[in-house]
């Protein structure tokens, strides 16, 4: 087992308060999300610096630079996955990770290819589960575009989720996935009113002159679009297709007069939300 994943249940433990809501970056795209009792992973990457990956018939590369926070993640319930079939969102590790996890969520498509207990899931369907203190947690798949117009052929599915949690405290988070900003966003701000967004960033290049995720443009269209909700960035570090970095996400917020509501988690250092 990857040294990441072992952690003893005492500690397990003392990190899960289900009276609050906790986010812990772990790297990439890459965060842990306890609510209600369960614990949520996005996109699981756990390979180190300097692994090379390569994809699409060999025809592209992925080079990480940077390995995950120090930190062993302990036992996951579920994984949220926007999808499988790029590297730098599930890599060789992160899909050991998918054994031990009751299930995985990610996209129909995806599913297919991963088998086991992954659950595949189109735009707008929803899983119930209910959570060890007994809220009623949803699970919504929301859309996804990997890219501009046209990507969905070369790019493949990808997903994004909302969780819902009801019960003794109600709360809402929106995982944006692998995807710009476009009529799909704009849909899902019509449904939902999250208080938190973790929001795929980075500008991710590997195909051509255009963006494959959100850059800073992206973000603050996002961020208008949820006007009450806090922006926290993930998938903008560690690898070296990415073009942005929390630097140009801070500079543009800050420009845009809204540099309070981005919240850059410190990786490996658990963060109370609520």
């Amino acid at each position: 087992m990857h040294e990441f994943l072992i952690l003893s249940v005492t500690r397990v433990i003392k990190m899960i308060n289900h009276d609050t809501m906790n986010a812990i970056y772990i790297g990439g795209p890459t965060a842990i999300i306890e609510m209600g009792g369960f614990r949520f992973i996005t996109d699981p990457t756990f390979d180190p610096a300097g692994s090379l990956y390569f994809y699409a018939g060999g025809k592209l590369s992925l080079e990480k630079l940077q390995g995950p926070s120090e930190l062993n993640i302990g036992k996951i319930d579920f994984v949220l996955l926007s999808h499988d079939q790029h590297p730098d969102n599930l890599d060789n590790s992160g899909r050991k990770l998918l054994i031990e996890a009751t299930n995985t969520f990610t996209t129909k498509a995806g599913s297919k290819r991963l088998g086991g207990k992954s659950i595949g899931l189109d735009p707008w369907d929803c899983r119930l589960l209910t959570a060890p203190d007994g809220s009623a947690i949803t699970i919504t798949a929301t859309p996804a575009r990997h890219g501009p117009a046209g990507i969905e052929p070369i790019a493949g599915d990808v997903t994004g989720f909302i969780i819902s949690m009801k019960g003794k405290s109600n709360h809402e988070i929106y995982i944006t996935g692998d995807t710009v900003y476009y009529e799909g966003i704009a849909a899902v701000a019509k449904k939902f009113k999250p208080e938190f967004i973790f929001l795929f960033a980075g500008a991710a290049r590997t195909r051509g002159p255009f963006n494959l995720t959100m850059g800073t443009n992206d973000a603050i269209d996002t961020a208008f679009a949820f006007p009450n909700a806090s922006i926290i960035p993930l998938h903008y570090e560690g690898w070296k297709h990415f073009t942005q970095n929390e630097n140009d996400l801070e500079k543009a917020f800050e420009v845009m007069g809204i540099r309070n509501r981005l919240k850059v988690l410190k990786a490996g250092v658990p963060e109370k939300l609520f």
